[in-house]
Order: C-alpha cells, then structure tokens, then sequence
C-alpha cells in the first residue's frame, strides 16, 4: 500500500464522481444516508453516554457509506446491511475498528472541552443542536473564539480519520499506523483536499442561493424553507459519498474484495 500524489483539479473530480454516483443509485444512497443519520441521532439520545457512543460509532458508519459508494461504482444497489459492514467481518476488524472509534470520541470530546472553556458551552450546545442560534450569541466575542478553538483542534482530528477506517478496514492497518498514513495522504495531496472543500462549500451556497431565488421568484418565502432541509440532506448525502473517491486515489491499491 503505497500513498499517491494526485494533480489539484482532482479535487473537483472527486465532487463530480460524488454526485454522479449518487445520481446512479439515488433511492440506495440516500436512504443509507437517512439511516446513517438516524442512528447518529438515537445514539446521542442516551443521556450521559450518548455523544461519546455516537463518536465511537462514526467511523464505522463512515466505512458503512464508502462501501456503499464502492458497490454503487461496480453497478450493484447497496442494500442497508452494507451500512453494518465494519461489524460483520470478524471480531478482529471489528475490534480495530471500535478502537479507532473510541480515539476519535477522545479527540472529538477533547475538541468540544476547549471550546466549553472559553465561552461556558455556548458553542457547544448550538453545534449539538441544544440551543436555537440567535443574533446575540453568534456576535459574542467568546462564543465566536470557542468556535475558532474547535475548528483548530477538530480539523486535525478530522485529517488523522478521514482515511483512517477504510485503511483498518480494507488495508488491516492498525488504528494508530491508519490514523497516521490518512493525515500524510491528506498532506500530501493538500492543494486537492483544498479544492475539495472549496468545491463543496461553493455548491452549498449556490444551492442555497438558487432555493432562496425560487422561493421569491414563486412569491412564496416558506418554499424556500421547505425545500433547504431535503436539499442540504440530499448534498450531505453525495458528500459522504465522494469521500471513497478521495480514499480510492490518494492509495496505490485497490481495497481487496469482501465477501
């Protein structure tokens, strides 16, 4: 297994080959996605335990959506076990792969603590969906410094396991040597992760723009209302969904076939 470097443009391929598989298996895709985002959401319903299961539960569901993407890719309709796929190959893998999650909820939690130290959990509670947003608090000096203070300690985080369950997974990595190799590759194609995000942020806001038109457009603003949700689902949806391809080239090898 040996890292790739690929040219910059690759990041807007990666977007294209995204909504393009998505497009091939849409009813698959995103009602995997849906799933994906329903167990999230009941994990982090438990009290106490909730949020850190839930992280630790991340990146086999991540693994569970790229493989999906890879059998949308070879013309096969992902059936909702695929989402499973980190826990029905074997106690081996499946151990690596809920110590790979359980770091991550380490990390993950590490970064929300230093962003509950600077403005009291302000921060906190609105990207956990515990607070409505409102003019005052996102034009707090400290909520906006928490909110600095997770992107810096998340985004490495992020960089270390965005390749990480793949390379367990298909590459029987260990979780550190995993976590290590996917922030290397992420380094080393930077300019075309750059593009990437870049794309995808600009596809959002043009989606958003365009919903907002229509809405005027038709002289009625609550369309624009109904339709933002199912639409950003749907782009979040073909984003997870891009992420194989970035997997898939940054590495010199195939992933071997899974029974």
């Amino acid at each position: 297994m040996k890292l790739k470097l690929v040219p910059v443009r690759s990041g807007a391929v990666w977007v294209k080959l995204g909504m393009q598989t998505f497009l091939k298996q849409p009813l698959a895709l995103a009602g995997l996605f849906f799933i994906f985002m329903a167990v999230m959401s009941l994990a982090t319903m438990l009290p106490i335990v909730g949020l850190p299961l839930a992280m630790t539960l991340l990146p086999a569901a991540t693994l569970g959506l790229m493989a999906a993407t890879r059998e949308a890719t070879q013309g096969k309709f992902p059936m909702p076990l695929i989402l499973f796929t980190a826990f029905r190959a074997g106690p081996v893998k499946l151990r690596a792969m809920l110590m790979l999650g359980a770091m991550y909820a380490a990390g993950f939690m590490l970064a929300m603590g230093g962003s509950y130290l600077v403005d009291g959990g302000g921060f906190a509670r609105l990207y956990l969906g515990g607070s409505t947003p409102t003019a005052e608090l996102l034009q707090s000096p400290d909520f906006q410094t928490a909110m600095w203070v997770f992107i810096g300690l998340h985004l490495p985080l992020s960089l270390m396991f965005w390749h990480a369950p793949a390379l367990v997974f298909w590459h029987d990595l260990p979780p550190l040597k995993s976590m290590f190799f996917s922030i290397v590759a992420c380094f080393r194609n930077f300019w075309a992760f750059a593009v990437f995000g870049i794309t995808w942020m600009g596809t959002i806001v043009v989606a958003i723009l365009a919903i907002g038109t229509l809405g005027n457009v038709m002289g009625n603003p609550g369309l624009s209302g109904m339709l933002l949700f199912p639409a950003l689902m749907l782009l979040a949806s073909m984003f997870f969904t891009s992420l194989y391809f970035t997997y898939r080239d940054s590495f010199e090898l195939e992933p071997p076939s899974q029974a």
